[in-house]
């Protein structure tokens, strides 16, 4: 955990979020301003700063194994996953999230 990362305290409960998924190795909560009608990150419960900081095949698997189940849930079965890695590349928080958005029609590039 890193004790200035905002995902980390909403991860550990230290900040009033509602999940929308939680179990022992990742948490999902809507995207506090959605690029779509239905926006969600998904984030793992142990801090990695970014996409480059994971080495391990099961970290991913934490991750992208949730979003299914997720979709499931919410009753979505067409999505957009997007993982931001850096600044030019528009990673505005340093905890590793992936965003899930659905409920409207996608371009590509996406700009």
């Amino acid at each position: 955990m890193s004790s200035d990362c905002i995902f980390c305290k909403i991860a550990n409960k230290e900040l009033n979020t509602e999940f929308i998924y939680e179990d022992d190795k990742v948490v999902a909560f809507n995207d506090l301003s959605p690029q779509a009608p239905v926006h969600f990150l998904v984030i793992p419960k142990k801090h990695y700063s970014s996409m480059n900081d994971i080495t391990s095949k099961e970290a991913f698997g934490d991750i992208f194994s949730a979003i299914p189940k997720i979709a499931e849930k919410l009753g979505i079965k067409e999505y957009r996953t997007v993982v931001n890695t850096g600044v030019s590349a528009g990673q505005t928080v340093f905890h590793i999230h992936v965003h899930v958005m659905s409920g409207r029609e996608f371009t590509w590039p996406a700009g």
